[in-house]
C-alpha cells in the first residue's frame, strides 16, 4: 500500500560536520546520502574516544561558518572555501582555515575527508514542516528549518507534529517517475544540544530541546537508509510505501 504523504519542501547538505548547510533545488540521493553530504569534519588531534569529531556541541561558532564553492572533480559537489563569522574567506584545505577553528575551540583539530560520510546514525535525515513548527512555537522561537539540520525537508498536508515516527519501517519514494529514490526510515531522530543553538547567532536556547524532550521524547524526525539512488527535486511529490512494493 503507498499513499502520498506531501512534497519535497527543501533539500540541504551539510558538507562540513556541524557547519552551516547549502540548500539546492536538486540532489543526487546515493548509497550514502546525498552526494556532498558529511564528507568532512574536523578532527580534535589525539582524542581516541572513537568519536573523535569536532561538533557544535563542543563549538557552537561551527555553526556560523559557511562552505562554498564547487568541486566536482570527485563526481559529487564538494566546497572549497570556507567563510568564517568575521567574514574571511579560507580555502577548505588551508592551514588558516585549520588555525582559525583551533584557536576558536582552544586545541589541535584537523580537517579529514570520508568518501562514504561521516554521520551520527543514518546518512539520510527528513523532518516535516509541521514538526519544525511545532517545536518552535512550543520553545517560542522563531521557525528555522536550520535550527533541525535535516537533509530533506517535507511539507505535508497532515498537521500533527511528530508524523514522521509513523513512516518508521516503511518507504519514502520521491517523485513520479519510475524507478523513483527511495528511503526506507529506520529510526526517530534522537536530538541533542546542537537543536537550541541560534543558526543565526549559535546562541543557546535550551527551551528548544527542552520542548523536544518535552513533547515527543526528544525525538523530532527520522532516519534513514537509502534503498533506491536517483535525484531528487524541490517541489516533486512524495509518497509513503507500508509494504515491499516500493
Amino acid at each position: 500500500m503507498t499513499r502520498p504523504i506531501g512534497r519535497v519542501a527543501e533539500l540541504v547538505r551539510y558538507p562540513v560536520k556541524s557547519m552551516a548547510g547549502i540548500a539546492s533545488e536538486s540532489a543526487f540521493l546515493g548509497w550514502y546520502g546525498l552526494d556532498g553530504d558529511r564528507r568532512f569534519a574536523f578532527r580534535r588531534t589525539g582524542d581516541r574516544s572513537g568519536m573523535p569529531w569536532l561538533t557544535a556541541s563542543r563549538l557552537a561558532d561551527l555553526i556560523l561558518h559557511q562552505p562554498f564553492g564547487l568541486d566536482e572533480r570527485t563526481g559529487e559537489p564538494l566546497p572549497t572555501h570556507v567563510r568564517t563569522p568575521a567574514g574571511a574567506q579560507h580555502e577548505l584545505w588551508s592551514r588558516d582555515l585549520q588555525q582559525e577553528v583551533a584557536a576558536r575551540f582552544g586545541s589541535e583539530v584537523e580537517l579529514m575527508q570520508m568518501r562514504h560520510g561521516i554521520f551520527d546514525e543514518s546518512p539520510v535525515s527528513v523532518i516535516s514542516a509541521v514538526t519544525i513548527a511545532g517545536v518552535c512555537r512550543a520553545a517560542g522561537v522563531p521557525v528555522d528549518p536550520r535550527r533541525f539540520r535535516a537533509n530533506i525537508l517535507i511539507e505535508s498536508g497532515d498537521r500533527d507534529p511528530f508524523l514522521e515516527e509513523r513512516w518508521v519501517g516503511g518507504t519514502l519514494l520521491f517523485g513520479e517517475r519510475e524507478p523513483r529514490p527511495a528511503v526506507r526510515v529506520t529510526m526517530p531522530d534522537e536530538r541533542c544540544r546542537m537543536l537550541s543553538l541560534d543558526p543565526k547567532t549559535g546562541e543557546h536556547e535550551a527551551r528548544v530541546l527542552k520542548a523536544v524532550v518535552q513533547l515527543n521524547q526528544n525525538n523530532a524526525g527520522v532516519y534513514g537508509a537509502v534503498v533506491r539512488t536517483g535525484t531528487i527535486r524541490l517541489g516533486e511529490p512524495v509518497s509513503l510505501a507500508l509494504s515491499d512494493e516500493a
